[in-house]
């Protein structure tokens, strides 16, 4: 268990929302700010990480490093940026790695210390005081929605955040907090979403809102989620993605729709009852999204990473403007 640092700085809870804009959509009613203080948070990381063998047959996918931070110690950020003090990640077998990478290395930082590298010995620190970090084991994989389950008792009757460790964003404001500040004005779950083209939205949950869509930074209410659907039938462009505030009646809906395809329980199914109910609202911020679930999104989300860091932006776009100067997407480097 990690000690709570309260992060500073951040930015007001207050958030104008946007109703429903047209006649018949669902009404989610709004309630006082206090009452939906959201400080807890659930992170699920107990998958096999199938897409990037070998790489994760011996070490957990939540640890691939974008440069020199694991994709999970990103997503924590945010979560600890955005005022969450106690966080549950839902692990599996094979993924003790994420826990001793949250935890103090004292051994380390000795070493450290010994070589004046009080720096990465401040650095080491900061990683064991982000927030209060609690573990819990999804004994088998058995879907999103098990692993949601599995935070009842942590979260108890409060609303959460749920925050899925295969992708990080970056902006001035952290992409969960302006979630929370959203959901402050809404009783129900709000998930986040992004548009995304013809020809992606066969790989997402693509939501149906319930009247004429918000802009980003609006909340607006949602008749219907549809997993992955064919392009003829998506009924938006407006993917469901990493990001999400839910309510604990998510828990009795997970029970109401039981397993799925393959005896999974999956998460999107719940929402879809609770956005039957009128209980779902959805809210598109206004961030950069990183996906690093698959091997080209990571790929991607490195080099975007090398060109902001100050320390390697200059010589590593030198090196990019030369090494593909005269190069093509159907055209690659030599030995690539």
């Amino acid at each position: 268990m990690l000690a709570t640092v309260r992060p500073k700085g951040l930015p007001s809870r207050r958030s104008s929302v946007a109703p429903a804009a047209a006649a018949g959509a669902r009404t989610l009613h709004p309630i006082e700010v206090r009452e939906l203080r959201i400080t807890k948070a659930v992170i699920p990381a107990a998958g096999l990480g199938t897409r990037f063998l070998p790489a994760t047959k011996a070490q957990p996918k939540e640890m691939l490093p974008v440069l020199d931070k694991p994709v999970i110690q990103l997503v924590v950020e945010e979560a600890a940026a955005s005022g969450i003090r106690e966080l549950l990640i839902v692990t599996g077998r094979g993924k003790r790695a994420i826990e001793d990478h949250f935890d103090y290395v004292p051994e380390l930082e000795e070493v450290l210390a010994r070589r004046g590298r009080l720096d990465l010995v401040d650095q080491m620190r900061q990683i064991g005081s982000l927030c209060r970090i609690f573990y819990v084991r999804q004994k088998e994989p058995l879907g999103l929605g098990d692993a949601v389950r599995h935070a009842r008792g942590f979260v108890g009757e409060e609303p959460f955040a749920l925050l899925l460790g295969d992708e990080f964003y970056t902006g001035p404001v952290p992409c969960l907090r302006q979630l929370l500040d959203a959901a402050a004005g809404w009783t129900g779950c709000v998930v986040a979403v992004a548009p995304v083209t013809e020809e992606e939205v066969e790989r997402y949950g693509i939501v149906q809102p319930a009247g004429p869509p918000g802009g980003p930074g609006s909340v607006w209410p949602l008749a219907d989620l549809v997993e992955k659907p064919q392009r003829h039938r998506a009924p938006s462009r407006l993917a469901v993605i990493g990001r999400y505030v839910l309510t604990p009646d998510v828990f009795s809906a997970l029970e109401d729709v039981g397993p799925g395809a393959g005896g999974e329980i999956q998460l999107t199914d719940a929402l879809r009852l609770l956005a039957a109910r009128g209980r779902v609202a959805a809210f598109q911020p206004e961030a950069v999204r990183h996906d690093v679930g698959d091997r080209l999104g990571y790929l991607k989300a490195m080099v975007e990473e090398g060109l902001t860091r100050p320390d390697l932006a200059g010589e590593f776009a030198r090196y990019l403007a030369e090494r593909l100067g005269s190069l093509t997407p159907a055209t690659p480097a030599a030995g690539g």
